[in-house]
């Protein structure tokens, strides 16, 4: 079996070392190395933030002794170079961290999903909550009508096999019966399929509409006191649009600070591999 590798960015802020924390738990479960990328403008920056990721380094061998790290220094920028590193890493998952709405710019807004959608890996977004010592027990699905929603459903499975998690698959409220019926059948494929693989999920409606599915699942989660939210990138190929971009930026910047497994839908096509971390 090939090493598996868990990307982290890092700028050295305290919701990096967060990242870290999170990563760390799902190595710990998965038995993958732990990659510390930091990405500078100049190449005349490398050797100096060389020496700065290899101190670094040091101190989070000495807060997680068991866990195994390398380090990657990119010249560039991260919008590029973070997903860029992972495919030349053949990282299987980026755990990266966010200060949500009111912090760092780069990580708000389009520039969001600059990162993301320029990543054929999946990737985990935290903020500063930490990572809980019972890891990844209550895991939220969103539904809708794409295609593209049910390729998650692998990853989903994969991370609740290791993690013993509950599935709660949920798909907002319709008033049109077509569109209802179209739901009630997703489910249904999204429910078999998480049987099939050993798991006993939940299906539930929300009580949110389409027009307000982004707070609505938020609400939802925060109910089921979620450990994280799995959602794909889906830009405009959604459901009158309610998983693109906005619906994204707001969940992955939400204020409970639940974490966000996000998969670009190209990932589970051009690389049937890149679900190894937990595969």
């Amino acid at each position: 079996m090939s090493k598996k590798t868990i990307l982290v960015p890092s700028d050295f802020s305290a919701v990096a070392d967060n990242a870290v924390n999170h990563a760390n738990r799902i190595a710990e479960t998965t038995e993958a190395t732990i990659t510390i990328l930091h990405v500078v403008s100049k190449d005349s920056k490398s050797e100096m933030a060389q020496k700065k990721l290899d101190m670094y380094i040091e101190r989070l061998q000495k807060e997680y002794p068991q866990a195994n790290f390398d380090s990657c220094i990119r010249v560039g920028n991260i919008f590029d170079d973070i997903g860029d590193a992972a495919k030349e890493l053949k990282a299987s998952l980026i755990v990266m961290g966010t200060h949500g709405m009111k912090g760092m710019q780069f990580l708000v807004g389009s520039n969001a999903l600059r990162v993301v959608s320029n990543s054929e890996t999946p990737l985990i977004i935290v903020q500063e909550r930490p990572a809980r010592f019972d890891d990844y027990n209550d895991i939220v699905v969103p539904l809708d009508l794409s295609r593209e929603t049910k390729q998650k459903l692998k990853v989903v499975a994969d991370l609740g096999k290791y993690f013993d998690s509950r599935v709660h698959l949920v798909s907002p409220t319709e008033k049109d019966e077509h569109l209802k019926n179209q739901l009630s059948r997703n489910m249904a494929y999204a429910k078999q399929y998480m049987t099939d693989q050993g798991l006993s999920p939940n299906c539930e409606i929300s009580e949110a509409d389409s027009g307000d599915f982004d707070d609505g699942l938020i609400r939802h989660a925060v109910k089921k006191d979620a450990d994280i939210i799995a959602i794909m990138n889906l830009g405009v190929n959604s459901l009158m649009g309610i998983f693109g971009g906005a619906f994204t930026q707001k969940v992955i910047t939400n204020e409970a600070q639940i974490p966000v497994l996000i998969i670009n839908p190209k990932a589970t096509t051009s690389n049937s591999d890149v679900f190894g971390v937990f595969g």
